[in-house]
């Protein structure tokens, strides 16, 4: 109990410092809405695609459920639990004709009772014709867009029960000669076994400074002043606005209870206050026969101001290690409305 309290001491510190974070200036007189959920106010929005068909086939519940290479991106903790050597591969298609890949890797380092963990998230927009207002068909050239993140995670385990994570990571985004880059740094925690089954996990992502795009089709020459012949090729360099990462604090908590030879049954949940959206609350559940096949559902953001998401599907299978390896395949469905849906695959080699 002593532990268990002191977990929740820290979690109640950790929110009132998230708060302290997000908190506006309420100095002024002037009276704003309230009611708006600060979508689009945030660079690098990539960040927030869920990693790991089996987490988004649980509605993103999954922050205290990480065990597995996906850790690396939903509670670096996790990682510290990790028993060999893991590898998680993911692919989708994902809206308006993108796609967005994941690749993790977990090494244990059983000397120190911690883990080290490698993940690259990368989201291709593909490419299109370069358009101007002479000549709007296209000038002959291609330009691309694209974003991507380089991490590197560190976890250990200072109890049997409890263990911290910490990542740093390299957000970059470009289109066309563009680019904006930024580091960020993600903590986590994770204890186990509050009670037999019950698992508390703690994470704040996307800590870091602002992305500004600069580039050389940022500058141009003008004439200022069309009244001066002399005077008309000056050299400027436009200046873009600045914006913040999506910082996001998530509280999850999760139930797992094994159903002798009818298998087991997991429950979690995810208590979320994102910057750029209002709070939210993600469900999800799963159930596994005999560590072989598994059916999941769940549901994302509920709650959330103008939401789009929302049900989420899905199942895996387990293929028994052979030759000392391990394959987990996973498949995630994920309704987005009027987005449509969104499907996921995901491989693990453990």
């Amino acid at each position: 109990m002593k532990r268990f309290k002191g977990l929740l001491e820290i979690s109640f510190a950790g929110i009132l410092l998230v708060h302290c974070v997000f908190a506006q200036d309420k100095q002024s007189n002037v009276q704003f809405k309230k009611d708006v959920s600060n979508v689009g106010t945030s660079a690098a929005t990539f960040l927030e695609i869920g990693v790991g068909a089996r987490a988004m086939a649980m509605g993103g519940a999954y922050t205290s459920v990480t065990k597995d290479a996906t850790a690396l991106y939903w509670n670096s903790a996790g990682i510290a639990r990790v028993d060999g050597i893991q590898l998680e591969l993911m692919h989708i298609e994902w809206i308006a004709e993108t796609s967005y890949d994941f690749i993790g890797i977990v090494v244990p380092v059983p000397a120190i009772r911690s883990s080290i963990g490698f993940s690259i998230i990368y989201l291709d927009y593909g490419s299109d014709l370069v358009r101007t207002v002479d000549r709007p068909e296209g000038t002959g050239e291609e330009f691309i867009a694209q974003d991507m993140a380089v991490s590197f995670s560190f976890a250990r385990a200072l109890t049997d029960r409890f263990s911290f994570g910490i990542t740093a990571k390299s957000v970059t985004q470009q289109i066309w000669n563009e680019k904006g880059s930024a580091a960020a740094l993600d903590f986590g925690v994770l204890y186990l076994n509050l009670v037999q089954g019950l698992n508390l996990g703690v994470n704040l992502s996307n800590f870091g400074n602002d992305i500004r795009l600069y580039g050389r089709d940022l500058r141009r020459t003008i004439d200022p002043d069309e009244r001066v012949a002399n005077f008309d090729r000056v050299p400027v360099n436009y200046n873009t606005g600045s914006y913040p990462l999506p910082l996001m604090f998530s509280v999850g908590i999760s139930y797992e209870k094994a159903l002798r030879s009818f298998g087991k049954v997991l429950l979690a949940m995810n208590l979320n206050h994102p910057s750029n959206a209002t709070e939210s609350i993600n469900l999800g559940a799963e159930y596994g026969f005999r560590n072989l096949f598994y059916i999941r559902g769940g549901y994302e953001n509920m709650f959330e101001l103008d939401r789009t998401n929302g049900l989420t599907l899905g199942g895996g299978i387990n293929i028994p290690k052979l030759g000392g390896i391990g394959v987990r395949i996973d498949y995630a469905w994920s309704d987005w409305g009027i987005l449509n849906s969104v499907q996921r695959f995901s491989v693990s080699f453990y």
